[in-house]
Formats: structure tokens, sequence, C-alpha cells
């Protein structure tokens, strides 16, 4: 088994980095963490040693790069079957990379105006019209998840699995902006920030003393 080491930005902000983060640490996969942290510009400083792109989450394997939330997510899947990071069911499986891929391509007006602060309450804010249909969306593919596949416990296809990790971000903008959310995404909701991977980030996200100008759109 290759040694793994995850490089990550600052746990407060970096919701790309929560991802992989919270998927390794949930299921048990032993790894260094690397951290780096932003600087007031929003780039981080010292990536390019690890990452080809100058960005994180990156996880090393050998010291091989792998890049990309996503794919990072996709390779500790492939390297611990026996995690079954995605649902054992072929066509819970197939909704499963499709809402991880929507996550990672869409939602943009939500991304863009509620950031990820965790440390941060900003209730009410960053909303509008666009930012409340990516909630109703994302609101509906949860409870769509959690009633068609989610019997088998309180995740999304019941067990966690990269689904979880891949929303544990949005989770936590949710709690920072005071969003409303139907009975069962909040149900669903209350159950993410429950894991202890997900307390242990927010903790040390909590801990972090660094003010990135550019990841502050409500200071």
């Amino acid at each position: 088994m290759p040694k793994l080491e995850l490089v990550v930005a600052n746990k407060n902000y970096s919701s790309w980095s929560m991802r992989p983060w919270v998927l390794l640490r949930e299921a048990g996969i032993v790894f260094e963490e690397i951290q780096l942290k932003f600087g007031d510009d929003g780039r981080i400083p010292g990536a390019e040693r690890y990452s080809p792109t100058g960005q994180v989450p990156v996880l090393l394997l050998d010291g091989e790069p792998v890049w990309d939330s996503l794919a990072i997510c996709e390779a500790v899947a492939e390297l611990f079957p026996e995690k079954q990071l995605w649902p054992r069911e072929a066509g819970a499986r197939r909704r499963a990379r499709s809402i991880c891929a929507e996550m990672h391509a869409g939602f943009r007006a939500l991304r863009g105006a509620m950031p990820m602060n965790i440390r941060a309450s900003h209730p009410g804010k960053g909303m509008s019209p666009g930012v409340q249909r990516d909630i109703d969306r994302i609101a509906g593919l949860w409870q769509d998840c959690r009633i068609h596949f989610g019997a088998g416990g309180a995740m999304l296809f019941g067990a966690f699995g990269v689904a979880d990790a891949m929303f544990a971000p949005v989770v936590m903008r949710f709690a920072t902006y005071a969003v409303a959310l139907p009975a069962g995404a909040r149900v669903y909701a209350d159950s993410v920030l429950g894991l202890a991977s997900v307390r242990e980030w927010s903790d040390a996200a909590r801990r972090e003393t660094e003010f990135v100008r550019a990841e502050e759109l409500y200071a």
C-alpha cells in the first residue's frame, strides 16, 4: 500500500480540501496531512511544490500526485475497495456518481455568494433567487437519495461514502448562513455535522486565526 499524504489549505475556508480529508478520516484510512495556508490574495504559496496545478487538495501516493477533490476520492475508493466508499448496488452507485459530479461542477451561485467560512456566522447573507434555486436543488437531491437509497443508515446512501464527503462543505455553508431546509434535508445535514471527521475538521477550523481577505465577503 502506498504512503498517503494529503495536502490541504486552511480548514476554515478550503471546501475543496475538506472533501477528501473527511473521506479519509471518516473511513479510518491512515494518511499524513500537509497543510498550507492561503495568502491574502486567495492563492496558496508553496502549492506548486506538490501539485502540477498549484492548487490543493492534492493526494501524494508515494510522492505521485493525484489532484482535484473528486479524482482523489475516486483514487481512495479504488485503493481501499473494502471500505465500500461507493454504494454496492449499481443503480445507487450511478446515482452517487451523478450527484458528486453535479456538486463538483455546479451550484455556482451558492459557491460564489456563500463561501465556506466555518468560524463565521452570517445568517441571511448571500441569498438571491439563484442561490435559493441551488439550495432547493441540493435539498431535493438529499431527500431523494435518503428516500430511495438511504435505508441502511443516516447518510445519503445509508453508509458513509464519497457522496457525503463531497457535500460536507455545503452542510458547513448552510450552518454559517443559517439556511432554512426542509425537514428531511435538515435531518441529513445534522447527521453530517455529527460525523467525527466533520467535528474534528470544524474544531481545527475554529482554532485557526488567519484572516484571508479574499475569502471574507461579509467581514
